[in-house]
């Protein structure tokens, strides 16, 4: 984070943090103590999407850049495929993705590898980091990391290959026919498929201490099944063109 705030003195741009805490109630240190190590990926992605939707909605902004490299979509393609996830594999290669409902997103990195754009940060003397995450060699996308740099030892045009293979994924008309239609979170007005979005679900889970019991789609209905959740639980913001960003927190009796 302090390399961020230099990088935002150096090149004079605005910037706008916002924090799980703010947003959610959970910071990741929290919702890992809860979970433990293995799905805390699955938490930290759907809650950075969602954040970052918000963040931009609260600053007007219509299209995101972010900084996914090739590495990043190789390991994406692979996940997807291991986990037989039909809907993310059609769209998890393009550049560009959006709908009539969400803010552009643009990966202009997506051919770059990750070890180059670090040797171009080094030789450039940028200021920059390059620490990994520390929960993420135990999470299922570090051990698709890893699975892809022996394969890259073995092949070195194995990221590439596996990015055009994703490419090449066509999901048949009938298949996405037969898929849910977006619609609006009953809770936080986010964009969903189901009554509740993801993080909604997630957020409720850690609330009523299930959090590792919410990872599947089949979440929804462990719950349901040991009833309804309670009124004080905190809850997440309708999300708005310009949403509040504070988390309503439980009424003291």
């Amino acid at each position: 984070m302090q390399t961020v705030k230099r990088n935002q003195q150096q090149y004079d741009m605005p910037l706008k943090i916002l924090s799980y805490d703010e947003l959610y109630g959970w910071t990741m240190d929290a919702i890992v103590e809860q979970i433990g190590k293995k799905n805390n990926c699955t938490f930290c992605g759907v809650f950075r999407r969602q954040a970052l939707d918000r963040g931009a909605a609260s600053l007007k902004v219509d299209h995101i850049v972010t900084g996914h490299n090739a590495d990043d979509i190789a390991e994406t393609v692979l996940m997807n495929i291991m986990r037989g996830d039909i809907a993310r594999l059609g769209r998890c290669t393009s550049i560009c993705t959006h709908g009539e409902d969400t803010i552009k997103r643009s990966k202009p990195f997506k051919y770059a590898y990750e070890k180059e754009i670090v040797m171009y940060a080094y030789f450039k003397k940028l200021d920059y980091f390059s620490t990994e995450c520390i929960y993420s060699p135990d999470a299922y996308r570090g051990h698709a990391r890893t699975f892809l740099k022996d394969l890259e030892a073995a092949r070195p045009s194995a990221i590439i290959d596996i990015i055009h293979s994703g490419e090449a994924f066509e999901v048949k008309e009938e298949i996405k026919a037969a898929q849910k239609a977006q619609q609006t979170c009953k809770r936080c007005g986010y964009m969903s498929s189901n009554d509740l979005c993801k993080a909604c679900t997630l957020l409720e889970g850690l609330e009523r201490g299930m959090a590792s019991s919410v990872i599947t789609d089949r979440a929804r209905k462990k719950m349901d099944a040991i009833g309804p959740a309670p009124d004080n639980i905190r809850t997440i913001p309708l999300f708005r063109s310009t949403p509040t960003i504070a988390v309503e927190l439980p009424s003291q009796s």
